[in-house]
């Protein structure tokens, strides 16, 4: 009876222990989006105060992605990536990853903000569906004073970055 007890004993605990693991990696998680959260409103802040015609877009878009903290780097072949908060017609509607492979002559590192705005329902539904693939006509505006006043979209789709930090040296092909 002795080692029923023992056997019973050593589940019991291993499953609370599972169950602990798993609660500790649910809590982490969740901070790590309300930290990403955080973060897209401070980086809608900097890019309305760097060009505060952009707060245009963010009210006539159908919906935009902010990537408040992305990573850039690569000698040769590179990537970027980064998460972000989504949004559609104004409101939070989910988180977003982004990510980018590159091959050819590129050297450094760099940290940015992205914000890409979608024109219209059609277009945030190929970006919610993961159909969207910026190509090289839909290229990125980098934010200053006035740059957003005369930016377009191309093929429902519109960009913005803004420098955060590093040094990159880049002419690469990407997807």
């Amino acid at each position: 009876m002795k080692c029923t007890f023992d056997k019973i004993s050593q589940v019991f605990l291993s499953t609370i222990l599972v169950l602990f693991f798993m609660a500790g990696a649910f809590a982490q998680s969740e901070e790590k989006v309300e930290k990403i959260q955080a973060d897209s409103d401070e980086a809608k802040g900097e890019f309305i105060k760097a060009d505060w015609q952009m707060k245009k877009h963010f009210i006539s878009s159908y919906g935009y992605v902010i990537f408040p903290n992305v990573g850039k780097g690569g000698i040769g072949i590179g990537g970027a990536a980064g998460n972000g908060t989504a949004y559609e017609q104004g409101n939070k509607i989910g988180m977003a990853k982004l990510s980018q492979l590159s091959i050819g002559f590129q050297w450094g590192g760099q940290a940015y903000r992205e914000i890409i705005f979608f024109e219209d329902k059609a277009a945030m539904d190929r970006f919610k569906q993961n159909n969207i693939e910026l190509s090289a006509q839909v290229s990125a505006v980098a934010v200053t004073l006035g740059a957003s006043a005369d930016a377009k979209y191309t093929e429902g789709v519109m960009v913005f970055t803004m420098q955060k930090g590093g040094l990159m040296y880049e002419a690469s092909v990407g997807g």
